[in-house]
């Protein structure tokens, strides 16, 4: 990486792909930790896991009914049912020893409930009397209500044959299985197997936590009154939506004014909880451009080496400076909007910090390119990216009979359009709003990115371009 007084001249361009590439070289997946299973959704598994016992454990009924042996059942009908005297209850939870079905025994089972010695398969309730000596039964009678309960007799109305409604010990697993592979993303299903099979914690990659700030002494918080001159700062909520959209856990904080060391002061403040900071605006060429006076101005200041007891003096004061390690790079890329870009690292423990442009449009953009990969790989995932697609490129909605002018684009730099997709087999995207970086209002409609490469200066409706879907 080179050093910030080289590029702080502006003497070269970067490249879209260079600047990614840089950033996702620096950033390291997170160490692994043991986390309970609520904590580990949307992390990834760092181990393989094997299934220490078979799921189900027995063989236990599918249904709310009777544990027969299908032998006694084999010639009931509606006219002709089968009698069998039930000699009690299996519930959920019981072991299933307590009782033996025996020849022209039956016993009441519920979901769930282990399979008795002597059964071989579950007649439904529904094929029975339910012990009423009535018509077909729709439920099943309390277990209080005895002798209709748990004893008397039970009239089956239908066949069945061996193991039906009856879930096999291992159906679903075997002991020793693999359960789930190193790599697997722990969603709702991953974590109710892990559950299932005894796991009350997983080893995963943890999610990063994120830091996002925004600066400009401009910056009101919504619910404010704005004063003259004041916008309200909406940056700092888009960038913590995508973050925590990306997988991250995001700490969001307020706007910080256009003063260098008050930024240096909160950088330093947040620190302690980041795994990766992210700031929006200061890194243009204006007189007033905070984040890049601030990290430019103690760039490279590491503490000389000491020896002794010098050394063991100045140890506090050095941990107390922490803001003052900084190494970042100030960058023009080639793209449209978001040409200004920051990346490198800060504080003691050279933690990942990307500096995006202010305009709201070129700090979304500029997430999704750089600070989304970031954020992925950091966890450990393998598909860092937004999927990318071709489709064919129309005019926007409501241009009218006459047809607009042509899509125009910067010759040496990658413009990033805000659209709208609509996919199937002849995909398309329509341009929603105009170039303009400002643009919030069609960011919100717009549910992908047109891609016009750094060689297209003129993009006709018909052509097919690049679609970076962001949905």
């Amino acid at each position: 990486m080179s050093s910030t007084t080289e590029q702080a001249t502006g003497a070269r361009t970067w490249s879209v792909a260079e600047h990614l590439d840089d950033i996702l070289t620096a950033v390291q997946p997170l160490e692994p930790i043991e986390l309970n299973l609520l904590d580990a959704q949307g992390c990834v598994l760092v181990e393989q896991v094997t299934v220490p016992v078979a799921l189900p454990p027995f063989d236990n009924s599918s249904m709310d009914g009777y544990a027969v042996r299908a032998a006694d059942t084999e010639r009931a009908s509606e006219a002709s049912p089968a009698v069998l005297t039930v000699i009690g209850d299996v519930a959920a939870g019981s072991s299933g020893t307590e009782l033996t079905v025996g020849p022209g025994r039956a016993a009441r089972i519920m979901t769930g409930a282990p399979l008795p010695p002597g059964a071989d398969a579950v007649v439904p309730v529904e094929w029975t009397d339910g012990g009423t000596g009535a018509g077909p039964a729709r439920t099943m009678a309390p277990h209080s209500a005895s002798p209709q309960g748990s004893g008397g007799q039970v009239r089956v109305h239908r066949p069945v044959t061996p193991h039906a409604h009856v879930r096999a010990r291992g159906g679903d697993v075997c002991a020793g299985d693999v359960a789930l592979e190193a790599g697997t993303v722990l969603g709702p299903p991953q974590i109710a197997l892990l559950s299932a099979i005894g796991r009350p914690a997983a080893r995963v990659r943890p999610r990063p936590r994120v830091v996002v700030l925004s600066t400009g002494s401009e910056l009101a918080q919504p619910g404010e009154e704005l004063a003259a001159g004041q916008i309200y700062d909406s940056n700092s909520f888009a960038l913590a939506a995508a973050a925590k959209d990306a997988g991250a856990i995001v700490y969001r904080v307020g706007a910080v004014t256009d003063d260098a060391e008050t930024l240096r002061a909160t950088i330093e403040d947040q620190l302690i909880r980041a795994d990766l900071l992210v700031t929006t605006g200061g890194v243009s060429v204006g007189a007033y451009d905070v984040v890049k006076e601030a990290l430019t101005s103690v760039a490279e200041e590491e503490p000389e080496e000491r020896e002794g007891e010098d050394a063991e003096a100045t140890e506090g004061a050095d941990a107390e400076q922490a803001v003052h390690r900084a190494h970042v790079d100030f960058r023009t890329l080639a793209m449209q909007p978001g040409k200004p870009q920051g990346f490198g690292t800060i504080g003691p423990d050279r933690t990942p910090i990307l500096t995006l442009p202010g305009n709201p449009v070129s700090s979304y953009v500029s997430f999704e390119l750089f600070v989304r990969p970031a954020i992925r790989a950091m966890m450990g995932l393998a598909d860092l990216h937004r999927p990318v697609v071709r489709a064919t490129l129309l005019p926007p909605h409501g241009a009218g009979d006459e047809e607009p002018a042509p899509l125009t684009s910067p010759e040496g730099k990658r413009q990033f359009l805000r659209g709208t997709y609509t996919g199937g087999e002849r995909p398309e995207v329509r341009p929603v709003g105009g170039s303009g970086s400002h643009l919030i209002g069609a960011l919100a409609h717009a549910d992908a990115l047109i891609v016009l490469p750094e060689t297209v200066t003129k993009a006709a409706w018909g052509r097919e371009v690049e679609v970076v879907l962001l949905g």
